[in-house]
């Protein structure tokens, strides 16, 4: 009978997390759970890796891996146009004032 993987489910939790904190809630903020999660993925490989037929739910390790990445995307795009919105208003506010 295989053991579930250790660490295969924080994996895949934190990757979900990380997405749905980088859109809903934090921006930026769920790239610290998706490093959360990408490091989870990797203890959870290296034990898998060490005996392949005594574990099950790696799918959840590569699954968890993708999701944190894509959280990790997630953040920098909504990273960089927090800054481009904030630069924008900066930059209306400093012409007005410049033109009085």
């Amino acid at each position: 009978m295989n053991q579930p993987l250790p660490g295969a489910s924080n994996a895949l939790t934190f990757g979900i997390i990380s997405i749905v904190g980088s859109l809903f809630c934090c921006g930026p903020f769920g790239a610290i759970f998706s490093i959360i999660g990408l490091s989870n993925a990797k203890k959870a490989e290296q034990i898998y890796n060490e005996n392949p037929g005594e574990y099950s739910g790696f799918e959840n390790v590569k699954t968890g891996r993708i999701l944190s990445y894509i959280g990790i995307a997630l953040s920098a795009i909504i990273l960089i146009l927090t800054i481009i919105y904030f630069g924008v208003i900066i930059a209306i506010f400093a012409t007005a004032a410049n033109a009085n």
